[in-house]
């Protein structure tokens, strides 16, 4: 959601927001047209136009879309759990027919996915160390005096991720907040959108004492940039009621391995892939599907010559 004086494009974008949220709850359930067109208030017909001209896809292919990406997701992160269940898990009525679309979606068998995983994150980590590598080679030939102070070369900061993040795993409580949608790539655009957008809202209610979120629901590697989301969320505390023009979810609380990030936001993406490929495989630990978050105090703020900022990496992990 962004904010805009046209109350008509604010009531617009928070019905369709709603659907989308529904979907992401309800993936391994019944999500028909009647029944998502009924959740934003329109007609069957009216509904199919507007989703289709919104996202760029049917509301059934982009359910089939979110099914096979989080599909894909459970594979690689739950080595325990068979084809047949991930199937179920997303909501597909047979594994047959998850595989058929699966093999159409990814080019290749929910079980060859499941069995490469290992090799596609090692090769993903390896990826990272080669670009981190020449980017410190084409900086190596900079004046060090021409260099922002404090900014942290990349190959170095991939190579000291894990005495710089300590992982602990915790118990969060689900949280209610209001959130602010952004579509589009990953990237430095987030910062932008924070700045101009999320952090006036939040001054103007009062609620800079509030935990904040960063949601990023879309794997950049599964899901084409122009259709990731990224929700930008701030706590509501207790008594307070929003405007009624606002994105209301409750992010789910449960057991999180919890990792400590400081660093910009292009060095951020290296931190994520590290903790999820690699300490993750040797953590012992399987991932659930709740969403993966970015927490951190409402009063954060990046630094004016670095970027660098301070937050909490959260990777939801099964368990009590």
């Amino acid at each position: 959601m962004t904010i805009s004086p046209d109350p008509a494009l604010q009531t617009y974008t928070l019905r369709m927001n709603r659907v989308l949220d529904h979907i992401d709850r309800h993936l391994d359930a019944p999500l028909d047209l009647a029944a998502l067109a009924e959740i934003a208030h329109y007609s069957p017909f009216h509904f199919h136009r507007i989703f289709t001209a919104w996202l760029g896809e049917s509301a059934a292919e982009y359910v089939t879309r979110r099914r096979l990406e989080i599909g894909a997701l459970a594979l690689a992160s739950q080595p325990g759990h068979t084809v047949t269940q991930v199937s179920q898990q997303v909501g597909f009525g047979s594994p047959e027919a998850f595989a058929r679309a699966f093999k159409r979606h990814f080019g290749q068998t929910p079980s060859a996915w499941q069995k490469g995983t290992p090799e596609r994150w090692a090769a993903l980590l390896q990826q990272r160390r080669l670009q981190d590598r020449k980017l410190d080679q084409d900086e190596g030939k900079l004046d060090q005096a021409a260099r922002p102070a404090g900014r942290h070369d990349a190959g170095s900061f991939n190579k000291e991720l894990e005495t710089m993040m300590s992982v602990s795993i915790q118990t969060l409580p689900a949280v209610r907040v209001a959130y602010f949608r952004r579509m589009g790539a990953y990237g430095p655009q987030i910062g932008q959108f924070w700045a101009e957008t999320v952090r006036p809202w939040i001054a103007a209610q009062g609620l800079q004492e509030s935990f904040c979120y960063g949601v990023g629901w879309d794997d950049p590697k599964l899901t084409a940039p122009a259709k990731c989301r990224y929700d930008a969320c701030v706590a509501l505390p207790d008594g307070y009621t929003p405007p009624s023009q606002v994105n209301l979810q409750e992010l789910p609380g449960g057991r999180y391995a919890v990792a400590a990030f400081q660093g910009s936001g292009a060095e951020v993406a290296a931190a994520w892939q590290w903790l999820i490929t690699d300490w993750f495989p040797r953590s012992g630990q399987q991932l659930d599907m709740r969403p993966f978050f970015e927490r951190m105090s409402a009063s954060t703020r990046p630094d004016s010559q670095t970027g660098a900022f301070a937050c909490e990496l959260c990777l939801p992990i099964q368990g009590r």
